[in-house]
């Protein structure tokens, strides 16, 4: 008996599942208890339905990855579509070997059946090789897109890895330049810094040259300040032996003025007594 139709057979067998556009072959050889009893009506319709139903499950599969195809290489060309596509394909190659299985065994069922049970039989094959052509027609053209897009979001993502690689070099040697300049600048920096150095030594220098001339300017301003002290002590003494000189010379004069006058009162006595004897 067939299996219900919400349930497909877990078998992983994938013959069906492949992307090529044949159709598969599907055997109606009887199986091997097929001589075991006689035509089945039951079992006959059971299976035709079975197999109808599969025939409609898989058609119905087609057209819901005919529209996953369309969001395929979109905005919405996520991982969870490509797990619905695989999910579709799996529960749909389950049914297309479930319903290989149920024509051969409708087959061998109808050895003994009438002529329109057999043209059942081959509509129902019929019908399945054609949804079966337009699901694998449906799964490689999923398959094509799946590559291209794959190929797309590779080759775009070699060219974001080859422009960030670009980036991070041009980058890199961005900061190896600003380095080099770092460096440079503290290169320059140090010349002017030990320039620097070197000009507080020349001003060291002269004012050590300066502190020089003038402890020998203050030596030569004590020299010049003993000098005129000296002089000024010279010039002092000068003055006072010419007080002494001019007060000398003054006492000089006195003394011939009065031994002057006493000649002349000496003269004039002697005068006085010549007269008064010549008288």
């Amino acid at each position: 008996m067939a299996q219900p139709l919400n349930n497909p057979s877990s078998s992983t067998h994938r013959d069906y599942g492949a992307i090529s556009t044949a159709t598969p072959e599907v055997s109606f050889a009887a199986g091997s208890n097929s001589g075991n009893a006689g035509f089945s009506p039951t079992e006959f319709v059971s299976l035709s339905e079975d197999i109808g139903h599969n025939i409609t499950s898989i058609n119905t599969s087609t057209k819901q990855l005919e529209k996953q195809l369309k969001l395929i290489g979109t905005s919405k060309d996520l991982s969870a579509l490509r797990e619905k596509i695989h999910s579709i394909n799996t529960k749909t190659n389950a049914r297309v070997q479930k319903t290989s299985q149920d024509l051969e065994r409708l087959q061998a069922v109808l050895r003994h059946g009438d002529r329109q049970q057999k043209l059942q039989l081959e509509k129902l094959t019929g019908e399945f090789q054609d949804v079966l052509i337009k699901y694998t027609k449906q799964q490689k053209c999923i398959s094509e897109a799946t590559r291209r897009s794959y190929e797309v979001a590779a080759q775009s993502e070699r060219e974001a890895d080859m422009s960030a690689r670009t980036e991070l070099l041009q980058q890199q040697r961005q900061e190896q330049a600003g380095l080099e300049r770092q460096h440079d600048m503290l290169v320059e920096r140090q010349r002017q810094v030990e320039q620097i150095e070197s000009d507080i030594l020349d001003v060291n220098v002269i004012m050590n040259k300066l502190n020089t001339f003038v402890a020998e300017q203050g030596a030569a301003v004590d020299t010049v300040e003993a000098l005129i002290d000296r002089t000024a002590a010279n010039v002092e003494e000068g003055r006072t032996e010419l007080q002494k000189a001019a007060a000398s010379r003054n006492s000089y004069r006195r003394k011939i003025l009065i031994l002057l006058v006493i000649a002349v009162i000496i003269g004039l006595i002697v005068t006085g007594i010549i007269v008064s004897k010549l008288s």
